[in-house]
């Protein structure tokens, strides 16, 4: 399919969320029409949108859907362009059917289905629309790089579009611990298996973000994944090392949102393939916290103090040899700089812009200096 026209109409799911959100601002910023699918349009979690210029003139409309539900968006996308399935907070807790009680991490058992469900709901509303020619599919890095044996970044260490964790390894099959990244597999590949089956009336183009940071829209973006631990580091609060001491794969929101939007436009992207966003630094979490420090010069934030190892003890004496394989890992991003042109910001601007939007928004208050001796 070409590429959506210039002003035309695009229908975001998950519209409410940190991603979501930017993605609707910035598609309104560049003069489209959108429409913002979000769990209940009414919801103070959704005011944020509301307060968007484009509301008030009508290009920006809300709609309550639940991803859940057949025909959910089936008098949404009419009349749509293009679709970007950005929603990914998917509430298995609500779908009993899919539930598996033997499972001992509530969900992870259960994704897979959930999302092939979700996507099933998505592909029908686009064939019914009949107007819908392009749908950004929001998958994740996890679908590249979760290894289960950590051994496979040293076999196959370039981490890039064509890369898929190691799925001969029979752990991977535990989705105990794998669900996640199992369901986006599985999820891209049911997405792009349904637009080649629709003679050319569709296309779909995967978008794989890494660990998103940088400012947020909302108050509610501000508690949760990459920029809560960004958060709790401002708070002076105590942080988790990085499982097996690896790095964070960054990627500022903005730039994120860009690349969806990028992919879109693109006359050069073709149906099925998949594009990283990611600026390829590879921060550890000292150098989170040391960069957050500079940002907040007078707050009291000391690596030394608030990181905290919950590797295991075995995991723990393998630390210089794990440290060593992350640092022989390599990140490229030449697929979709080539493709669409897209740049990304560095690690200090998104760290600056996260934390000044954390105080001002969500209205998270750093931790002042105090007396040595005082505790956490």
């Amino acid at each position: 399919m070409a590429p959506i026209p210039a002003g035309g109409v695009v229908a975001v799911t998950g519209a409410a969320g940190y991603i979501g959100g930017w993605i609707v601002k910035l598609l309104l910023d560049k003069g489209y029409r959108v429409k913002a699918c979000v769990r209940d349009a009414d919801d103070e979690k959704s005011a944020f949108l509301r307060r968007m210029p484009g509301y008030f003139s009508g290009r920006l409309t809300l709609h309550s859907c639940d991803i859940r539900a057949p025909s959910a968006f089936d008098n949404v996308f009419p009349g749509c362009h293009g679709v970007v399935h950005a929603a990914a907070d998917l509430d298995w807790s609500k779908r009993p059917e899919l539930r598996d009680p033997t499972s001992k991490v509530a969900g992870q058992h259960d994704l897979p289905a959930v999302y092939e469900q979700s996507c099933q709901i998505i592909i029908d509303a686009i064939i019914k629309s009949k107007t819908v020619g392009r749908l950004i599919y929001t998958s994740s890095i996890a679908a590249v790089m979760d290894e289960v044996d950590i051994h496979e970044y040293t076999r196959r260490p370039v981490l890039y579009e064509d890369r898929y964790p190691d799925e001969a390894n029979p752990k991977r099959q535990s989705l105990q611990r794998n669900g996640y990244s199992v369901a986006k597999v599985q999820a891209e590949r049911y997405v792009a298996k349904a637009a080649s089956q629709q003679n050319g009336h569709w296309d779909v183009i995967i978008a794989l973000p890494a660990c998103t940071v940088g400012p947020i829209l909302s108050k509610h973006q501000g508690f949760y994944s990459w920029q809560d631990v960004i958060g709790r580091i401002m708070e002076g609060k105590r942080v988790a090392q990085m499982g097996g001491y690896g790095f964070w794969s960054t990627v500022d929101v903005r730039d994120c949102a860009e690349g969806h939007i990028r992919l879109l436009e693109s006359a050069k992207v073709q149906s099925g393939e998949r594009y990283i966003m990611w600026s390829t630094d590879t921060p550890r979490i000292e150098d989170i916290v040391k960069g957050t420090a500079r940002v907040l010069p007078k707050a009291d934030i000391d690596p030394a103090r608030q990181i905290v190892d919950t590797n295991s003890p075995e995991v723990q004496k393998h630390k210089s040899e794990l440290k060593q394989i992350w640092s022989g890992v390599q990140l490229r991003n030449d697929r979709i700089r080539t493709a669409t042109g897209q740049t990304f910001r560095p690690l200090e601007q998104s760290l600056r812009d996260c934390v000044e939007s954390l105080i001002t928004i969500a209205e998270r208050k750093p931790r002042v200096r105090s007396n040595p001796g005082s505790k956490l």
